[in-house]
């Protein structure tokens, strides 16, 4: 990983506006991503674990993650929200 914690947490939670997103990294840097529906409720419309932050070495990397992380939030049903897992091995 070639950002501090603080600075991916940051670009991922960001890319996400006008959307609530939270993003938490475990010890071991396994990301977890959560997607809120706005920002008056905790309705979730993605909650994505499991990410290896360790595959996120570059802006590239970060780029691809946040292309299909929005592409999980596109292909769900409306009212409804996606638990997904993703181990990104590269």
């Amino acid at each position: 990983m070639f950002l501090s914690a603080l600075e991916l947490r940051n670009i991922i939670e960001h890319s996400f506006l006008p959307k609530r997103c939270q993003c938490t990294l475990s010890p071991d840097l396994s990301m977890t991503v959560k997607v809120y529906d706005n920002h008056q409720t905790d309705q979730l419309d993605l909650v994505v674990t499991g990410i290896d932050a360790n595959t996120l070495n570059g802006c590239r990397e970060i780029n691809d993650l946040i292309a299909e992380l929005r592409h999980d939030l596109e292909d769900h049903t409306p009212g409804s929200h996606v638990l997904a897992s993703k181990v990104r091995a590269h």
